[in-house]
């Protein structure tokens, strides 16, 4: 058997899924600790902190393609990255247990939502993404961060109840529990990323061993890689009574993914893409209103709803390999 073939990547695979726990535990549990500290939400933690931190995958994945002018991997694995997040981590988050969602999700994050895929969407209508519109994805980027910054701190309500936490014992206030969890946190970031990065490596190297196109890869087993630390996150956060913290995370994730990661790349190197890309991006803009609508619908994500978005992602994947759709 050789060292790079086929048992040795599953095997690869199977070992940054048990990694992608251990460091989503970590992970979870010092952001709460420090977001008990702080007096921050919970949400508001989610989709910015641990949202990028997540997202750094995406970010690491779709420079590298930007440069090397594979537009159509870098652009696949935002835009699969993105119907991955809503349809399969958020669905299979729901059967866990039903998702009750805040106000603020809906109605201000679920439009920021909304808007950055149309944002998205519009800029890619010509299959180009050039400097002038990735600053102005940024631009939009770093609004919507200012603005969750200001909003949490002129409300400063949280609606999550820490009480509710399995994270156990007084709230630290020592310099040594401090730094603790600094270090847990920055370790657990650490430990997700690299589990995700060797994720994504042999999971290409097994899809190209198949001859699988470029976009199919980027939107399908690249997203999907790079895409498990916030499955890993979201899933342990749900499993501990963070719901605030789950959701956002998916959420924050989106966000940053369309007007973040696909602004910066297009800053270092304009991005292009095929007609199929055209066909994605419509799939994630209905997914994306769909997911919305049912959120607002009874601020809370069924069992039901949740199994029928990971149906759909299935859907898609399906048709993705078997060279129907996108």
């Amino acid at each position: 058997m050789a060292l790079g073939g086929p048992a040795a990547q599953l095997a690869i695979v199977a070992l940054t899924v048990i990694g992608l726990w251990i460091g989503a535990r970590a992970l979870v549990d010092s952001t709460v600790r420090i977001a008990r500290r702080v007096g921050v939400s919970e949400l508001t933690i989610g989709l910015t902190i641990v949202a990028m931190g997540t997202s750094t995958p995406e970010l690491v994945v779709t420079v590298d393609a930007a440069l090397a002018g594979l537009g159509e991997i870098g652009v696949g694995n935002v835009v699969g990255s993105n119907a991955y997040n809503l349809a399969f981590i958020l669905g299979a988050v729901s059967l866990l247990r039903v998702i009750p969602v805040e106000r603020s999700l809906v109605h201000r994050d679920g439009v920021a939502l909304v808007c950055s895929t149309l944002a998205g969407f519009a800029v890619l209508f010509d299959r180009t993404v050039t400097g002038v519109e990735g600053a102005l994805l940024v631009g939009l980027f770093v609004a919507y961060t200012a603005y969750l910054v200001r909003d949490e701190q002129t409300a400063h309500s949280i609606e999550t109840e820490y009480a509710e936490s399995r994270v156990t014992g007084a709230i630290p206030t020592g310099l040594s529990h401090r730094a603790r969890d600094a270090l847990l946190l920055v370790g657990g970031l650490a430990i997700v990323l690299v589990s995700g990065h060797f994720m994504v490596e042999a999971a290409s190297t097994l899809a190209r061993g198949v001859g699988i196109s470029d976009w199919v890869i980027g939107g399908t087993i690249v997203a999907a890689g790079t895409s498990t630390p916030e499955l890993a996150v979201s899933l342990v956060a749900m499993r501990q009574g963070h719901v605030g913290m789950s959701v956002g995370n998916v959420v924050g994730s989106n966000v940053f993914n369309v007007l973040g990661i696909l602004g910066i790349a297009a800053l270092l190197r304009p991005l292009a893409v095929g007609g199929a890309a055209i066909e994605t991006l419509l799939w994630l803009t209905v997914l994306t209103v769909l997911m919305v609508a049912a959120l607002w619908s009874g601020r809370r994500l069924s069992r039901t709803e949740g199994a029928l978005f990971v149906c759909s992602e299935l859907a898609r994947w399906t048709l993705g390999l078997l060279r129907i759709f996108g």
